[in-house]
């Protein structure tokens, strides 16, 4: 219990102080999994939204994928992304691998699939009649799906919100394709299992702390836009 306390203080110590280090892992988390969850919602929203809109044939399977894709384990995206964009891979001469944009790619590819089923779930609890009502006024079929988007838009930011929680926290892909480079690509989870490994507890705890106080907020919002 006395080491508990003692890396405690030590951890707090180190966030008090702007360490350096800490600052840096925290920012690039920060950053590369701001940059994916956009990017995500740039896919997933039209894609949940035509799931959810649409009576198509192939839907109910095209759900089922999607619903697979949210189990998807984080090693294996990381390994097949890790093949694409490897020297020996199809994108190997952008030279991608171990840097902060692999990161991206791979959380992005996490993201999709937790963006567009919130984005279905919440399109198809919207009243039928916004839509109906839309297009007999005139709209088309891209204002229509507009104008229901704005008012399902709290559930299509809860899907957002969802999907940056689950990147943040995400530890596979970020070490596999960013390589856990000091001050370049290693971010909080990274950092948390490196320095762990290594004996520094309190510089892992003082990381796990701040990890903590993103996924309370980033939880606190997401269920502040559930009630909503």
């Amino acid at each position: 219990m006395d080491f508990f306390v003692v890396s405690l203080q030590a951890a707090f110590q180190l966030l008090l102080s702007l360490d350096a280090e800490v600052l840096t892992a925290v920012w690039t988390s920060l950053y590369t999994s701001a940059a994916a969850i956009v990017l995500a919602a740039g896919i997933g929203v039209p894609v949940g939204t035509a799931l959810g809109m649409g009576r198509f044939p192939g839907r109910r399977a095209a759900l089922t994928f999607l619903n697979t894709l949210m189990a998807l384990p984080t090693v294996v995206v990381g390994l097949i992304l890790y093949g694409f964009f490897s020297r020996q891979g199809p994108l190997g001469t952008w030279g991608l691998l171990f840097t902060p944009l692999a990161m991206i790619a791979g959380q992005m590819v996490l993201a999709i699939p937790i963006v567009a089923n919130y984005t279905v779930a919440a399109v198809a609890g919207a009243d039928p009649r916004i839509l109906t009502t839309a297009l007999t006024l005139g709209a088309g079929p891209l204002r229509a799906a507009w104008q229901l988007l704005l008012e399902v838009r709290f559930g299509v930011m809860a899907a957002v919100v969802a999907g940056f929680g689950r990147v943040i926290a995400e530890v596979g892909v970020a070490m596999m394709l960013g390589g856990n480079i000091r001050g370049y690509t290693r971010t909080m989870t990274t950092a948390i299992a490196l320095e762990t490994s290594k004996g520094e507890f309190a510089f892992g705890l003082a990381l796990g702390l701040v990890l903590m106080a993103v996924a309370l907020v980033v939880n606190f919002f997401l269920n502040l836009l559930q009630q909503r």
